[in-house]
């Protein structure tokens, strides 16, 4: 016995378009998720003090770079992953040679190279040595003889009489800082993960409307 299949052309093409609108419907939630958690991760960072420039080192990537596929897909990523990493953990921070972790007081300045400047560069460019102060309550010190500028800020003191000479704190010293937990990206990133059934519905619904 032979069995002949006949397919009929129109239910192909029908295959072929729901196939399409399929391919559509899922890209475009993709893209709708992925756009929608970074706009999420900006907002929180921004809305944690933590200033545009970090907020805008949260990117987003689309795939297929081009073109609509079944399996799309959508990344979000930092390009600070340490920095944007710390405070959504809060880790405890100790110091890499087991002593002290020196965090600078506004009379110690900042950094050429940006961020937090360091007992020994602050030596070298302020020409003054810092002095050790144990405190049995409270966070040791790291001081220096000098004079503030008007920026508050120790420096050399050109005075012979002395005057105008102080003692200032330039670094706290502590065995370690628990950095507070103020991000929680795991919670947008759920939320994205979760719209994504309801999104591929509507841009499904969507082509259909449209005539896709």
């Amino acid at each position: 016995m032979k069995l002949k299949l006949d397919i009929d052309p129109d239910i192909v093409a029908m295959m072929a378009t729901e196939v399409a609108a399929g391919e559509r419907a899922v890209t475009g939630a993709m893209r709708e998720a992925g756009t929608g958690l970074k706009s999420a991760w900006r907002l929180q960072i921004t809305g944690a003090g933590l200033g545009p420039r970090l907020a805008n080192s949260i990117r987003s990537q689309n795939f297929p770079r081009s073109g609509e596929s079944l399996d799309a897909a959508a990344l979000v990523w930092s390009k600070a992953p340490v920095i944007v990493g710390a405070h959504d953990t809060g880790p405890l921070i100790r110091s890499k040679n087991g002593f002290w972790l020196a965090i600078p007081l506004p009379a110690a300045g900042k950094s050429l190279r940006g961020g937090r400047i360091t007992p020994g560069e602050w030596e070298r460019r302020r020409g003054l040595r810092l002095r050790f102060v144990y405190r049995r309550t409270g966070p040791s010190l790291l001081v220096a003889e000098g004079r503030l500028n008007t920026k508050g800020q120790a420096v050399v003191s050109r005075s012979k009489t002395g005057r105008g000479k102080v003692t200032a704190p330039i670094f706290l010293l502590v065995p370690q800082v628990k950095l507070p937990k103020r991000l929680d990206l795991a919670r947008d990133a759920d939320r994205a993960l979760d719209s994504v059934p309801g999104l591929i519905v509507a841009n499904w619904v969507s082509t259909k409307l449209d005539g896709g």
